[in-house]
């Protein structure tokens, strides 16, 4: 006990700390401070009197042994010597003596004993000694119960007064039974005054009104089944997937979904928000499924025509009966969980550079500590703000580029850094070095980049309309010129999109950043590479080129 006093004793400072820091933070109020502060200096008092207690326990017990071995020794000497007995009988009647001499002299040093102990124990309160004391020794029910329990088994052994011990366990128990329904009344009057706060309107903290989630999903009531787990809707399982694998393809971590009902919307509508602003939306045929045409249909089936939310593609509302007719058919059936994920997947990749903030940098730039320290120390703060790299990092996803090899992004970074700091110019240093994941996206499956390639009279015109200002590079173009570049660039897509999935337009490195910004105004989804971008070892082949007419 004095061991373990002693050692509360020396943490007491700093738990008197700690509460201040939590007070500080903002985490516990002044309420709760002062209850805290309460305690610890009730401790503070217990432990320090129990420091001094527990050695005058320790004398009075050393002294009690040595009196009882004083007696016996004593005893023994004197009926020996003087009273002519043998060792033997004085052993015997001086031992007894001595339990005798101590039990008339304990029992009182006891009571005196347990008595000083509570005095010197006592800690200091708001309330008085009698009331305090009343209140620790009475209001423990289990301590009560077993009081009285004991003191009822005290009254069946032979030979101890059978109706004092059980008018005291009756009183106990009575007691007890008291104390238990008092605090049930408390713990209900406790439960209902809660209830009562939490009912007050305007008890909310007005603080968490202004938290806005980065994404959310309100579906109208007639979804709510695909969503809830409980009613086997696979939703959060789809939308968990598609965390993993943006994780995996753009190295970003997409934040949780929060997803609600809105009874303001339709049962078949829901609406998707990134930071509180809807960015999609959709209308959706409850009980029904989706037959969109991707193109090779052989036969029509009858359904309701509509539009696929993601890709604006003409598709049928169906029943699950015309699945298989639909199949057949050559449709791509699908069900409403999958209509929203796939909407919520492009929703995601076109918004991906708002789910990069600061933050979001420094969560990633912690990860790669772990394993390249040096490379992280090098580039932030020694060369690069986080604010500029945070922009290349954005550059990178507005054009589908995945940061997932941060190193390499840092080490392209670190290379161009001591001699440019414009964020654009950096974006194109680092596209280069991740070339090999950027045309692998792009080959088609016969194993060939193809790509459209620009005239050099315009790539020449470009480049002399590109400005240096205060704020970095601008495009200054001629507005009959870029008529005539959108027009032909617009013909050159469409005819080698007859060739290939995806259209890929070659150009210099000078021009390649505003090129790609002209073009997304007017034909959007078209990648623009340069010569530096093409990995070494890919199979390029042109399917034609762009010339001003």
């Amino acid at each position: 006990a004095e061991v373990a006093a002693r050692f509360t004793l020396d943490a007491m400072p700093g738990k008197q700390m700690a509460i201040d820091a939590d007070l500080n933070a903002g985490l516990i109020n002044d309420v709760e401070a002062k209850r805290r502060r309460a305690e610890i200096a009730q401790e503070a008092d217990f432990y320090g009197a129990m420091d001094g207690a527990s050695k005058f326990v320790r004398g009075d017990a050393i002294a009690g042994i040595m009196i009882v071995i004083v007696n016996i020794v004593g005893g023994i000497v004197i009926g020996t010597l003087q009273k002519g007995m043998d060792i033997a009988h004085a052993a015997e009647v001086f031992t007894l003596l001595t339990v005798g001499d101590g039990l008339v002299s304990q029992i009182p040093a006891l009571i005196i004993s347990t008595a000083a102990g509570i005095i010197v124990t006592r800690t200091a309160s708001g309330t008085n000694y009698s009331q305090e004391f009343g209140k620790q020794l009475f209001m423990n029910q289990k301590a009560l119960i077993a009081s009285a329990g004991v003191m009822g088994f005290m009254g069946v052994v032979p030979g101890l007064p059978l109706i004092p011990f059980w008018l005291l366990g009756g009183g106990l128990y009575g007691l007890a039974r008291r104390v238990s329904t008092k605090e049930t009344k408390q713990k209900t009057d406790e439960d209902a005054k809660a209830a009562l706060e939490k009912a007050k309107p305007g008890a909310e903290k007005l603080e968490n009104l202004l938290q806005v989630d980065t994404l959310e999903l309100e579906v109208g009531y007639g979804l709510i089944n695909i969503v809830d787990a409980d009613q086997s809707g696979d939703l959060l399982e789809r939308i968990t997937n598609i965390r993993k694998q943006f994780a995996l393809d753009y190295g970003i971590i997409v934040p949780p979904l929060r997803i609600r009902d809105n009874l303001e919307l339709k049962p078949g509508d829901y609406q998707v928000l990134l930071k509180g602003v809807q960015i999609g939306q959709g209308t959706l045929m409850v009980g029904h499924l989706l037959a969109m045409d991707p193109g090779n249909v052989s036969d029509s089936i009858p359904g309701i025509p509509t539009k696929e939310p993601a890709f604006g593609l003409d598709a049928l509302w169906i029943n699950a009966r015309q699945k298989e007719d639909a199949t057949f058919a050559g449709y791509t059936v699908v069900d409403l969980s999958t209509v929203i994920a796939t909407h919520l997947t492009e929703l995601v990749r076109a918004n991906a550079p708002e789910l990069v903030g600061r933050q979001e940098l420094q969560t990633l730039l912690e990860a790669l500590k772990q394993n390249a320290p040096k490379v992280v120390e090098d580039v932030i703060p020694n060369l690069l703000t986080m604010g500029v790299v945070l922009k290349v990092l954005k550059n990178l996803l507005r054009e589908n580029v995945s940061i997932r090899d941060l190193k390499t992004i840092l080490e392209a970074l670190a290379e161009a850094a001591p001699t440019q700091k414009d964020p654009q110019l950096l974006t194109e240093h680092v596209r280069s070095a991740l070339a090999r994941s950027i045309t692998k996206k792009l080959v088609g499956p016969t194993g060939e980049l193809l790509l459209l390639t620009l005239d050099r009279q315009i790539e020449e015109t470009v480049a002399g309309g590109i400005l240096q200002t205060d704020q970095g590079q601008q495009l200054s173009l001629d507005p009959e010129f870029v008529r005539r570049l959108i027009a032909e660039l617009n013909q050159g897509v469409v005819e080698a999109m007859q060739q290939t999935s995806s259209a890929v337009i070659l150009c210099s490195p000078m021009i390649r950043s505003h090129l790609k910004t002209l073009i997304d105004r007017f034909i959007p989804g078209v990648t623009v590479l340069s010569h530096n971008e093409i990995a070494p070892n890919v199979n390029v082949k042109s399917v034609g080129t762009v010339v001003l007419k």
